[in-house]
């Protein structure tokens, strides 16, 4: 028998929101069917239209909020909530601090593994936070643009202000934006591949003020790069590195594999925790440096070292946890599949005068099992790895390695317990409360640190 959908397209109902998703997005049940609507909050009565429906589950849009939560704000721009830029923007912020701790809290719960999860640390000003923006320029009726994407779309949406990046960023987004229009450039085409300048990227110290401005392109050839270079040296003096990045290939992938230097150094300097890192073009750097110190400062403090350990840090990108425990430990090792990285910890290594660390370009999973073999014996290993999470594999070589302690730093509350999970059948425990820290106000992310204990 068909299952009955007790819902059609394009109608209107009048619903309670019960819960977020993970997504940020309200949930409203009409005889047991979930339809999840963007810009809904729990407590609240809407009148919603169902856009989408499928087999056990549609999506609506808010009509009209008949009651409205407690915790809702008035939005700062509906362009914010289009583009995915802050989906949190109508929730108040100590609200999005318990939405992201009840996020790894129900994970857990899933999980059936019973720990206790701390408040989430949030930030005096939740806003203007990001280091970095990768920003696309496109050709908007007529006239080249730069913006953000509209949701699941290739459609540009114009911004100059983007709420969640440091206004001077934004500042230089639409400075450099002026001089590729002054010297008529043309702006990348998806459907022809055709046209020159893809996506500006700019990257900013916290601390330096240093500036750095990639010119992604679709050609070798940027048409009159000495004048336009000259013109950003003089409208924006905080510039240190001007870079062309090329990137020929019809993808989705934002950078090609070429960097070439236009003016200035290679790399801008920022510090972290005291620390000094040469950021490139293509380095992974945090891109919330308030919150980065806190959550590494956290990762190393909760490691408990001693002068006498040994750690080993997965997933060590540029080398900034890896440098951070080098200040405390004996030797720590670190592996990076990226190999650009990996020489950028070496170089940050030199940088800092840290001699006790060793850097290997490699897949995790592979090293840390030929590491293993080799007889290496950490007392703690930290792991970092991206949203999917840790392998199998990986967590097998590290139980092997009996460290007495895993600080694991996630940035998927789904993906932690999953692999915590797999770590206490191999007799780790989680002993004392996971930390969120808000690495990404107004946006539904959470950083966490989680601590796993060798049981005895």
């Amino acid at each position: 028998m068909k299952k009955m959908v007790p819902v059609e397209k394009n109608q209107n109902y009048d619903v309670d929101i019960s819960d977020l998703t993970y997504q940020g997005l309200g949930v409203a049940k009409i005889d047991d069917f979930p339809i999840f609507i963007e810009n809904a909050l729990p407590t609240e009565n809407v009148t919603m239209k169902v856009i989408k429906v499928k087999k056990n589950f549609a999506f609506g849009r808010v009509v009209k909020i008949n009651q409205k939560s407690k915790d809702r704000v008035e939005l700062v721009d509906k362009a914010y909530t289009q583009t995915g830029i802050a989906p949190l923007q109508h929730l108040k912020y100590d609200a999005q601090l318990k939405f992201k701790q009840h996020q790894i809290e129900v994970d857990f719960d899933k999980m059936k593994l019973d720990v206790t999860v701390n408040p989430t640390m949030g930030m005096d000003d939740p806003t203007h936070y990001r280091n970095k923006a990768q920003i696309p320029v496109r050709l908007i009726n007529g006239q080249l643009q730069t913006g953000f994407y509209r949701k699941h779309s290739h459609d540009l949406v114009p911004i100059e202000d983007f709420y969640i990046q440091d206004p001077k960023i934004d500042e230089a987004v639409v400075v450099v934006r002026d001089i590729i229009r002054k010297f008529r450039i043309q702006p990348y085409d998806e459907q022809t591949n055709k046209g020159v300048v893809r996506n500006i990227m700019v990257r900013r110290g916290y601390y330096s003020h240093e500036m750095m401005i990639v010119l992604i392109t679709r050609t070798e050839k940027l048409p009159s790069s000495s004048e336009i270079v000259a013109e950003i040296e003089h409208s924006l003096p905080e510039v240190k590195s001007i870079v062309q990045n090329v990137n020929p290939d019809k993808t989705n992938a934002l950078m090609g594999r070429k960097n070439k230097v236009l003016a200035g150094k290679s790399t801008i300097e920022d510090t972290l925790l005291g620390l000094k890192f040469d950021i490139s073009a293509s380095s992974f750097y945090q891109v919330n440096p308030v919150q980065t110190e806190k959550l590494y400062d956290l990762a190393t403090k909760k490691a408990a070292l001693s002068a006498d350990d040994v750690v080993i840090d997965a997933y060590c990108g540029i080398g900034t946890i890896s440098l951070s425990m080098a200040q405390v430990a004996k030797q720590v090792y670190g592996v990076e599949i990226v190999p650009e990285a990996v020489e950028d910890a070496k170089k940050n290594a030199k940088l800092n005068h840290l001699t006790n660390v060793h850097f290997v370009a490699g897949k995790a999973e592979t090293q840390m099992a030929k590491w293993q073999e080799d007889g290496l014996k950490p007392d703690v290993i930290s792991v970092d790895p991206p949203r999917k999470g840790l392998d199998a594999s990986l967590i097998d070589s590290v139980v092997k390695m009996h460290p007495k302690r895993v600080v694991y730093v996630s940035c998927n509350p789904a993906t932690l317990a999953r692999d915590v999970k797999l770590f206490t059948e191999q007799g780790y425990q989680v002993n004392q409360p996971i930390q969120p820290v808000d690495q990404f106000p107004q946006t539904v992310h959470v950083e966490s640190v989680t601590v796993l204990e060798r049981g005895n």
